[in-house]
């Protein structure tokens, strides 16, 4: 009997809840279900509006044609590959070659073949020196047949001499210097290795012959028709050429000759940009420690 009570209690309290509930609002809809008029439109997200982009218009004359770069298509762009080319032995050496006379301290006797002629004094000088290039095999050929044939005529008629001609090599030049008839003596400043021509500049000081350091040595060996030549030496000249030579002579005797300073100085010692960067941040650390100890 009182089970029966409990549950009849239960119901009527139940009934009350949902009157006093129905009669509490005035919409008999709950919030969740309430429906939008139709009339009424949602305005659209502004980050997801599509922009209207106009398009250009086609001119029928100019067909498009994409390009196909499969194989055997069209020819592929041009890109930059110089970090992936495996560089031969040699340009690897030379490349080394010029960082390491940067690095590390040159001597003055090596180091002033850094310092060659002008522009304008070397063209002049390549200049005179092509009025005296050594006779090639087809002229002294040539000048033999004249003079055999001029001797055969006239059995009396005089012999013909080659005409004045440079001498290049370093025996052939160092003998000059020491014989005194070398007029003007152009060395290479690229000769490798250096110890052929670095005592040059001082022997050519003793005998006061004047000598000049030119680029390079393929442009001196082009002079007498070889692909390098280390240095050559101006021995005789024609008579008409003598003023231009002792023009160019009293000129590099006062650059090569009496510049005693360019014979002082020392050269590489340069850091690459990597040190560069490490001392600029150990002495900006050593600084601003400075600044603390004496704040402190």
């Amino acid at each position: 009997g009182n089970f029966l009570c409990c549950s009849r209690i239960e119901d009527l309290c139940f009934d009350y809840r949902l009157e006093s509930h129905s009669t509490s609002t005035d919409d008999p809809m709950p919030a969740a279900t309430k429906k939008v008029p139709a009339s009424k439109k949602v305005a659209a997200n502004p980050a997801s509006a599509k922009k209207t982009i106009k398009k250009r218009e086609k001119n029928p004359l100019f067909e498009a044609k994409p390009r196909n770069f499969g194989i055997g298509r069209d020819v592929q762009p041009k890109r930059d590959l110089t970090r992936f080319v495996q560089w031969p032995r040699y340009v690897r050496l030379q490349r080394q070659r010029r960082v390491l006379l940067q690095r590390l301290k040159v001597p003055p006797a090596i180091n002033q073949f850094t310092r060659t002629a002008d522009k304008n004094a070397a063209a002049q000088l390549f200049k005179f020196l092509d009025k005296y290039r050594p006779e090639t095999a087809a002229a002294r050929q040539k000048r033999h047949l004249a003079a055999a044939a001029a001797k055969k005529e006239n059995k009396n008629a005089p012999e013909t001499k080659a005409p004045a001609r440079v001498v290049f090599g370093i025996n052939e030049v160092v003998r000059a210097i020491e014989k005194k008839k070398a007029q003007l003596v152009v060395i290479a400043h690229d000769v490798d290795p250096v110890e052929l021509v670095v005592y040059l500049p001082a022997l050519c000081r003793k005998t006061e012959t004047p000598y000049v350091i030119v680029k390079s040595r393929s442009r001196v060996g082009a002079v007498v028709h070889q692909k390098t030549c280390s240095t050559l030496a101006v021995v005789d000249v024609n008579p008409e050429d003598k003023s231009t030579l002792s023009n160019l002579a009293s000129s590099f005797t006062e650059s090569f000759n009496k510049n005693a300073d360019a014979r002082r100085h020392w050269g590489g010692g340069l850091f690459g940009v990597k040190s560069l960067a490490q001392q600029r941040k150990r002495q900006k650390a050593l600084a601003k420690e400075q600044v603390g100890k004496t704040q402190a």
